[in-house]
């Protein structure tokens, strides 16, 4: 075959490599073709290959980039420089502004100087505490505080008020303003943080030596390859993710685990927890008081959690059609096998929860109606308003993802970590460098942080259609979806679902996770609860410090704005846990006795204790 293919590619000009070692050694021996190949085929494979290099440097320079196209970047500034250098009436007021502002702090300097306490004038954010120490209310420092704070605000009116440059361009401009005076804040520094020099002069300079061995920890570890400081403590299946529990079935994509019962009668109705695969599905099973698992299984349901692989370069043709199959309608398969034929309660987190509802349009499609219910938690279905993590996906930003990723074979955990970071420097970064270098401390290592730690790979070809499908088409939303060669349509589905958003959530604004309820002819019911993407979900019942606001609309409802259902929904004190029990309590069969643990004589043997084997892949 190898030589057929040769002598095929040799008549049709195509260069004798492309056959194969066969193709090389034959090179020499074979007459030239008959027929010369056009040079307009001469040319295309000259750019194919030329191609390739563009590539590669596309590769080695996102490296450097932190994944951001250069190009992307330098659109958004001409962009606004363009529309900036043709609008002399907002440079009048941008002028009129800086010498209003100056005066303001020349006054402001004089009365600090004298001794006064007087009232900042600078606007902050509600939840910037680089300035909240009680150092900072004295000279100089208050002065210092006072005028960065002045040319933040400054340079934030200047990106966020130009009329004419595109929206997204906008935004680019100012998130990239923030992450540029987010370095050079004064609180970074040793001689302008008024707590550092407090701290030094008492230890008498102990905290930076210890600062100093902080950061050469770090660089060892990060360049060793090793997991943050403080995190050994944290150990899966010693004091992570030690809900009991089997693994019933294992295939190329993800390892199904089966929870043990921990009551004598359980729900008919078994819940399939499906966890994004950019992070460990431990999230949900942390220690054992903050286990959303082991809360459900202690309340009396069946519970299976579907565990990721951790892809690497061998998986990079790996598609989200893959995990839809391998991973969702895969699990529901043994369930079945397992529990018999029994309607699930399917809960999808983040990406998963994407997923789920993507799986869920096809089985309404397809007249199957296998979800008793549908619980996305901070899960997106419309990518119109996704969130500052998405500011820079456009076509040029994914053609230099995509070449990255063709060039190593998936998206890298480091990749990612860093863009969540940035949405957050000031306290992801920047704070806590102050407070591991210059102070020396080293902060505690709670469980969810070193969950945070222990990150995933996303396959390239998966990687790239979810950006280019669902985040830069934005198809399912628009029901131009296609599974198995036809669209699905949200609408379609008929289950109950209970969304899940959170406050402060920068990956998954809750206003676009509200957007079920336009997309769906379906009862929805809407949870907003505090905190952001992660600290939100995992919110026990021992966490009296949360609140969040509910209610449910039946499918024949009026529509109600988010921004007017966040002030008429009541707010409510506590953990939102116990309001999803009982959601789906209401919507669960009488007690029954538990299943068993897999299903051997059907092909599903436990195969080894919870975690598994897949959670545990670096």
């Amino acid at each position: 075959m190898a030589e057929a293919l040769a002598e095929k590619e040799r008549q049709q000009g195509v260069p004798a490599e492309r056959g194969g070692r066969e193709g090389l050694r034959a090179l020499p021996q074979v007459p030239s073709p008959r027929v010369a190949p056009e040079p307009f085929d001469r040319a295309r494979a000259e750019v194919h290959r030329l191609d390739n290099f563009d590539r590669l440097l596309h590769a080695f320079q996102a490296r450097l980039t932190a994944s951001v196209s250069p190009a992307a970047v330098q659109a958004a500034r001409m962009d606004w420089w363009a529309h900036f250098l043709n609008a002399p009436g907002l440079q009048v007021a941008l002028a009129q502004k800086a010498v209003v502002d100056a005066f303001r702090l020349a006054l402001y300097t004089l009365e600090a100087a004298s001794g006064r306490d007087d009232e900042p004038f600078a606007l902050t954010a509600e939840n910037d505490r680089r300035f909240a120490a009680p150092q900072w209310r004295t000279f100089p420092f208050n002065v210092m505080a006072e005028t960065f704070l002045a040319v933040q605000n400054w340079w934030e009116t200047a990106t966020t008020s130009l009329r004419g440059p595109t929206r997204q361009h906008i935004r680019q401009m100012a998130f990239m303003r923030r992450q540029f005076l987010d370095m050079l804040s004064p609180s970074n520094f040793l001689w302008t943080n008024p707590e550092v020099l407090e701290r030094t002069i008492e230890e008498q300079g102990r905290n930076l030596v210890r600062g100093f061995s902080h950061f050469l920890e770090d660089v060892e570890r990060r360049l060793n390859g090793r997991p943050p400081a403080g995190t050994e403590k944290w150990k899966l299946g010693e004091n992570l993710a030690i809900t009991p529990g089997e693994v019933v079935h294992r295939n190329e994509l993800m390892e199904l685990i089966q929870y043990r019962p921990s009551t004598e009668r359980v729900r008919p109705e078994p819940v399939l927890i499906v966890p994004a695969w950019i992070m460990k599905y431990y999230v949900l099973d942390l220690r054992p008081e903050n286990s959303l698992i082991k809360y459900l299984v202690d309340r009396g349901f069946s519970v299976f959690c579907i565990s990721w692989k951790n892809p690497d370069a061998k998986d990079r043709d790996t598609s989200l059609d893959d995990y839809r199959r391998l991973g969702i309608e895969a699990a529901l398969s043994v369930i079945e096998a397992i529990t018999g034929p029994r309607r699930v309660h399917a809960c999808g987190y983040c990406l998963g929860g994407t997923l789920l509802a993507i799986a869920a349009a096809k089985f309404a499609r397809d007249g199957d109606d296998r979800l008793a219910t549908m619980t996305l938690l901070a899960a997106q279905t419309d990518f119109s308003e996704a969130g500052e993590l998405m500011l820079f996906i456009d076509e040029n930003q994914l053609a230099y993802l995509e070449d990255m990723m063709w060039d190593q074979g998936y998206l890298d955990t480091s990749q990612m970590a860093g863009a969540f970071q940035m949405l957050r420097s000031s306290d992801l970064i920047w704070s806590r460098m102050v407070r591991q270098y210059l102070l020396g401390e080293r902060e505690e290592v709670t469980d969810l942080m070193a969950w945070n730690a222990d990150g995933t790979r996303m396959p390239a070809r998966m990687h790239s259609q979810y950006l280019r499908d669902l985040f830069l088409d934005n198809r399912l939303s628009r029901g131009r979806y296609a599974v198995e060669g036809r669209p699905v349509a949200l609408s379609d589905i008929r289950c109950p679902i209970f969304a899940v958003g959170t406050e402060t959530d920068h990956i998954a604004p809750w206003q676009s996770v509200y957007k079920i309820r336009l997309l769906t002819d379906t009862e929805v019911t809407f949870l907003l609860t505090s905190g952001g993407h992660n600290a939100g979900i995992v919110s026990p019942p021992s966490r009296t410090d949360r609140r969040y606001r509910m209610s449910t609309m039946a499918a024949d409802d009026p529509y109600t704005p988010p921004d007017l259902w966040a002030v008429q929904a009541p707010v409510r004190q506590g953990s939102w846990w116990p309001a999803w029990i009982q959601w789906l309590e209401e919507r669960s069969g009488d007690p029954v006795p538990p299943p068993p643990m897999g299903a051997p004589a059907k092909g599903y043997p436990p195969l080894l204790p919870a975690p598994g084997c897949y959670v545990l892949q670096r």
